[in-house]
């Protein structure tokens, strides 16, 4: 399968849409301090593609279904490119804003037609084995791209911007790799499946997991968002040093994704190792504010990301145990959505405390919000919830 031209391609699509904010966190105090932005708005600068994102992906689902995903993807990787380089040029908040807003409509419009692209090329087996693929290129991504994002911006912030022009060689793989007239065809949803996505949505098990799904993205947020300018608080720690930090964070959920996170499921039940992920990621929160040390911050990070490996698999995996097979994808879809929702939220919700109690008030709060998330699905749940198919 790896040997497959197509395929390679789609997961290299999918990598760009880590990059989004990847890219930009390590060199968002250089942005504050060469433009001159409120620290209080800044966040939104790496959340902003978070909103357009989940409002864009499910509507050009829809309409790569209708008239091709080629004929979205093709438009989508030029958009990512134009709207994501234009960022370098922007001398002021809010026009370096609408270009991230339009960075994540354009990221939304490439997931939806790669992902439709994929579940059209192959099937059973070798599709979930696709998606397994998909989710470590993802992974490894969000290691690689902070750190490639420091170190490009150490020279200029400016730079890092430039990145996103990754996407235009892409388009030309793509308009020569894809030209089977299988590829572009249009595929007409299965209408009998609307009244089923819409029960499962409505299930009160489905938006719990939905909501926990919102308030984990919007914790790890967080600390995308904020550690970087706590960094440079307190060490004076540039773009290349906050791009290791971020991705120290990515190592632990990798690793735990990879050999723990099945495991600790398997032992305590989804509800059980769920809120285990939430309280290390509590407990990394709290501690961060006290630690004035690199060598303590980075095992602090890892320590995060473990949590945060814990927590988002197994969540999804609930919410895949809810949903027939005929509308998995579409429910899947939604809890991404709920996800980038949740970025999106991070700097609004969290504004008002970084505006009375600072940097370290907004670690503590995200701890909360970790914590009680984590309390109400034990609790609402049971603690002997151990079987998977009942979800979370």
């Amino acid at each position: 399968m790896l040997r497959d031209y197509r395929l390679l391609v789609l997961l290299a699509i999918g990598s760009l849409t880590s990059m989004v904010g990847g890219v930009v966190a390590p060199i968002l105090p250089e942005i504050v301090q060469q433009l001159h932005i409120n620290r209080e708005l800044a966040g939104n600068l790496v959340s902003m593609h978070c909103l357009t994102f989940a409002v864009c992906s499910p509507l050009l689902g829809i309409l790569a279904d209708r008239i091709g995903k080629l004929r979205v993807l093709i438009p989508s990787l030029i958009c990512y490119a134009l709207s994501g380089m234009a960022g370098a040029l922007m001398q002021d908040f809010w026009p370096l804003l609408m270009t991230r807003a339009l960075l994540g409509a354009a990221s939304g419009g490439m997931a939806a037609a790669s992902l439709g692209l994929l579940g059209t090329m192959y099937e059973g087996e070798e599709r979930s084995q696709v998606l397994g693929y998909a989710t470590s290129t993802l992974t490894i991504s969000s290691i690689a791209f902070p750190l490639l994002g420091g170190w490009v911006g150490a020279t200029h912030w400016q730079y890092a911007f430039y990145l996103y022009g990754l996407s235009l060689p892409l388009t030309v793989l793509v308009a020569l790799i894809f030209r089977q007239k299988q590829s572009i065809k249009a595929q007409s949803p299965a209408l009998g499946n609307t009244s089923k996505l819409g029960e499962v949505l409505k299930s009160p098990q489905t938006l719990k997991l939905l909501l926990a799904l919102c308030l984990a993205s919007s914790v790890v947020y967080s600390v995308v968002i904020y550690t970087p300018l706590y960094l440079k608080a307190i060490l004076g720690a540039g773009a290349a040093l906050n791009g290791i930090v971020l991705a120290a964070r990515a190592v632990g959920a990798a690793a735990i994704s990879a050999f723990g996170a099945r495991q600790l499921a398997q032992r305590f039940g989804l509800t059980g190792a769920t809120s285990v992920g939430f309280g290390l990621m509590a407990l990394t929160l709290i501690t961060l504010p006290v630690l004035r040390e690199l060598s303590l911050i980075l095992p602090a990070a890892v320590l995060f990301g473990v949590g945060f490996g814990i927590v988002m698999p197994t969540l999804y995996s609930a919410l895949a145990d809810l949903a027939p097979s005929a509308v998995r994808s579409s429910v899947l879809a939604a809890g991404t959505g709920a996800g980038y929702l949740g970025q999106f939220l991070c700097p609004i919700l969290l504004r008002p405390v970084l505006s009375h109690s600072g940097l370290e008030g907004v670690f503590y709060a995200s701890a909360a919000i970790a914590m009680i998330t984590g309390l109400l699905l034990f609790t609402l749940t049971g603690r002997n919830c151990r079987d998977r198919t009942n979800g979370i």
